[in-house]
C-alpha cells in the first residue's frame, strides 16, 4: 500500500514500525524502514532507532544515527537526555566504560542535564569495573543535584565492592541500606548471600536467606546453589543434603546444578553411597537427566566402592546417551574393574563407547586401557 501511494505514513507510523521490528530483534529491517522514510524524522524516531541498536549491542551503528542527528542540526531533533542515557547504558553494559564517560561529558558540555537513570547507569558501569570510590563520588554528586538514593544504585555499589575484593565493605553497605530504610529486594540479598559463600561462611548466608523468607522474598535457585557448593567444599555434606531437600518446601525447584553440586560431593566422599543413590533417584523422578560430569562421578564412585555391577550399568547408560566419561574417572574404572577380573566387560564397553561417541583424545583412553591390560598380563 505504501509503494502504491494509497497510504502516506507519518513519522508516528514509521516509528511504530521501527519499534516493532526492534522489539523482535529485526533491527536490520528497522534500519531499512528508517532509511526509506518519506517524511522528516523527529527526536522520538531517532531515539527509537538508537535504542534498537543499543539493545543488540551495536554501539557503532547507534553512534552513526547520532552522527546523522548532529549533521542535520535540526532544532528539537538534537540528542537529548534519552539519547545520551541510552548510549551510556549501552556502553556500560558492553563493558566500554571509557565511552560511557565520554558520552556523559559530551552531554554535560551540550547543556543537557543528566537524570537519575543516567546516573544509575554510570554508577553501575563504574561498579562493574571495580571503580567503587568513583561511583561513590558520582552518587554524592547525584545527591547534591537533588536526586534521592535508589535501591539499584546501592545494589551496584555492593557488587562493585565484591568485584574489587572488598567483601566486608559490601556487607557493611548492605547493613547501611537497612538504616536508610530502603526496601531491599531479592537481587540485593543475592549479592551478599553469594559473597558470604565466597568467604566460606554458609551459615551467615543461610541466615540471610531465612530472613528473606520472613520478608516474603524467595531466594533464587542461584543463591541456593552457591550455598550448596560452599557446604560441599567445606565437607558439610549432611547439611548440603538437608538444604537440597528443603528447597521444594521453600518454593524453589532445584535445577541440574543444585543436584550436581551435592552429588559430585557425595561421590567423592566415603560411606555416602546410599545418600547419593537416593538423590540420583530423586533427580530422575523430577525429570532431570544426568550429564557427562555426573555420569563420570557416579562411575568413579561405584568403581572405588567395588560395586562393579552398578559401575558397568551406569557406564552402559552413559554410552547409550552418547556421553563420554572423563579421563580421570575412566582411569579409576579401568584400574578397579580390571583388578577384579572384569577385563572382558571393560573392553566391550570401551569398544561400544568408541563406536557410539565421537570425542577428542581417543589415544589417551586407549593408552590407559592398554597400560592396565599389559600390567595384568593381557595381550
Amino acid at each position: 500500500m505504501i509503494k502504491e501511494g494509497v497510504v502516506k505514513p507519518d513519522v508516528s507510523s514509521y516509528t511504530t514500525m521501527i519499534k516493532g521490528f526492534c522489539r523482535v530483534g529485526l533491527v536490520g529491517f528497522a534500519k531499512k524502514v528508517f532509511d526509506k522514510m518519506e517524511c522528516d524524522k523527529n527526536l522520538v524516531c531517532y531515539n527509537t532507532m538508537i535504542n534498537g541498536f543499543v539493545k543488540r549491542g551495536l554501539m557503532v551503528c547507534a553512534m552513526k544515527v547520532v552522527g546523522e542527528m548532529l549533521e542535520r542540526g535540526v532544532e528539537g531533533c538534537m540528542p537529548d537526555v534519552v539519547t545520551y542515557g541510552t548510549l551510556i547504558d549501552g556502553y556500560c553494559k558492553n563493558g566500554e566504560l571509557g565511552e560511557a564517560l565520554r558520552c556523559f561529558d559530551e552531554m554535560v558540555e551540550r547543556g543537557c542535564d543528566a537524570n537519575q537513570l543516567v546516573y544509575n547507569a554510570l554508577i553501575n558501569g563504574l561498579c562493574m569495573n571495580g571503580k567503587v570510590d568513583q561511583a561513590l563520588r558520582m552518587m554524592s554528586q547525584m545527591r547534591l543535584i537533588g536526586f534521592t538514593d535508589e535501591l539499584n544504585a546501592h545494589t551496584s555499589l555492593m557488587k562493585g565492592y565484591c568485584i574489587a575484593g572488598r567483601s566486608e565493605e559490601a556487607i557493611r553497605h548492605f547493613k547501611e541500606m537497612y538504616r536508610l530504610n530502603l526496601k531491599i529486594d531479592g537481587k540485593a540479598y543475592a549479592v551478599i548471600v553469594n559473597e558470604y559463600c565466597k568467604l566460606k561462611r554458609p551459615d551467615e548466608a543461610l541466615a540471610l536467606m531465612k530472613e528473606m523468607k520472613e520478608r516474603d522474598i524467595n531466594p533464587s535457585v542461584a543463591s541456593y546453589n552457591a550455598v550448596l557448593r560452599c557446604l560441599v567444599d567445606r565437607g558439610e555434606l549432611d547439611k548440603a543434603i538437608h538444604v537440597l531437600k528443603q528447597m521444594r518446601q521453600l518454593n524453589c525447584e532445584p535445577n541440574y546444578l543444585s543436584y550436581n553440586a551435592v552429588l559430585c560431593g557425595l561421590a567423592r566422599a566415603k560411606g555416602m553411597m546410599e545418600e547419593m543413590e537416593f538423590l540420583v533417584t530423586n533427580m530422575r523422578q523430577s525429570g532431570k537427566g544426568l550429564d557427562a560430569t555426573l555420569y563420570s562421578c557416579l562411575i568413579k564412585a561405584y568403581s572405588e566402592t567395588a560395586n562393579d555391577k552398578m559401575a558397568l550399568q551406569i557406564f552402559q547408560e552413559m554410552v547409550d546417551e552418547r556421553y563420554v566419561i572423563d579421563l580421570e574417572s575412566f582411569t579409576v574404572f579401568v584400574k578397579e574393574l580390571c583388578s577384579r577380573g572384569k577385563v572382558f566387560e571393560v573392553e566391550q564397553l570401551f569398544d561400544r563407547m568408541k563406536q557410539s561417541c565421537h570425542f577428542v583424545g581417543l589415544e589417551a583412553y586407549e593408552r590407559i586401557l592398554n597400560e592396565f591390560l599389559l600390567g595384568i598380563g593381557v595381550n
